[in-house]
């Protein structure tokens, strides 16, 4: 005898999917907090993870524009890389003011991006296979405009500021990271635009289907997010203060990673800025807890990202059909009106 599912309220398990990596990261400084008392719980430590997560919050929220619609971008390791250092090298070796160079750096970073979008999108050519394609290009400039040696030089105190002033004491890096997260929430939440990107990314038939023009929001996101990237490369060039190639190709990793596990957790099963935000400082505060507690940076960090996409493509995966699952059941009015019902109800 059939019997209907009563239904219920949010549950625990509803959520710990939807702030469970909030819940991670409160245990993590519990945790550590607990075990290196006198070092972990300082104004020191807080600075340090900011400092290290600025770059890699700004590149996991330029990743997360890609992931909304249905894509991703392997070029950002290198692209953020070749921005570094063509900023420092335009206002070292060809002597431009640094604002020139800040804005020549952001039209290649578009330009990168344009390149993706049209492999992609155009050229129909999987995003992975485009994207990292189009890295390994930028790495190779990079290699050629270096000649493998450090870009080095006097750096003007204007663009040295871009990393090292404050705004009301908070860095502006981190000033940085929270206006570009406000500029994401409001475009994605309450404009046509995000709601397009979604759709796209949700099912791309139904929404050309629907009339949405596809090639104009797809290459698009690719070229606003590598707007971000030559942001970030920028910021990092001012954080370093030397051009290196082998500064970029390391954020590859932990991008991906604030991405995917991003999508866990605020709004599960959907890539969106506020998940990725939380996810990058999770993993900031787990990495700087255990090399506090006497991990090696070369064992800890790759060990922990590697660690924590795997763990993140899964559960985006599962939160994704989950959500999915119950999307498709039957609301009570509709139960009550199919056939099985009313035979169930007769007897």
């Amino acid at each position: 005898m059939l019997k209907r599912v009563e239904r219920r309220g949010p549950g625990m398990g509803r959520l710990f999917s939807q702030y469970g990596l909030l819940v991670i990261g409160l245990i993590f400084i519990v945790t550590f907090s607990l075990l290196l008392p006198s070092t972990f719980p300082t104004s020191t430590t807080i600075r340090s993870i900011l400092d290290a997560q600025a770059v890699i919050a700004l590149l996991a929220l330029a990743e997360t524009i890609v992931v909304i619609v249905g894509e991703f971008d392997l070029s950002v390791g290198y692209s953020v890389g070749m921005c570094s250092i063509l900023t420092i090298g335009f206002i070292v070796r060809t002597g431009l003011p640094w604002i020139v160079s800040v804005l020549l750096v952001s039209c290649v970073g578009l330009g990168v991006g344009l390149i993706n979008g049209l492999l992609v999108h155009v050229a129909k050519i999987d995003s992975f296979i485009a994207t990292l394609g189009v890295g390994t290009v930028a790495y190779a400039v990079s290699n050629w405009y270096t000649s493998d040696q450090q870009v080095t030089g006097q750096l003007p105190v204007g663009f040295e500021d871009i990393y090292a002033a404050k705004f009301i004491g908070i860095p502006l890096s981190g000033v940085y990271v929270i206006l570009l997260l406000a500029v994401m929430w409001i475009v994605l939440e309450f404009t046509p635009a995000g709601r397009y990107l979604y759709a796209l990314g949700g099912n791309r038939r139904a929404a050309e289907l629907s009339r949405i023009p596809s090639r104009r929001y797809i290459i698009g996101a690719f070229m606003a997010s590598g707007m971000i990237v030559a942001l970030a490369g920028i910021l990092l060039a001012s954080r370093l203060q030397i051009g290196d190639v082998n500064n970029g190709p390391d954020y590859l990793l932990p991008t991906f990673v604030g991405a995917m596990l991003g999508s866990t957790t605020i709004k599960p099963g959907r890539a969106n800025p506020a998940g990725t935000l939380v996810a990058v400082f999770v993993l900031g505060i787990g990495i700087a807890g255990f090399q506090q507690l006497g991990g090696s940076t070369q064992f800890i960090v790759p060990l922990f990202n590697g660690v924590t996409l795997v763990a993140g493509v899964g559960l985006a995966g599962f939160a994704a059909r989950r959500i999915s699952r119950v999307r498709r059941l039957p609301t009570p009015h509709e139960e009550a009106d199919s056939p099985i019902a009313e035979t169930v109800d007769s007897k």
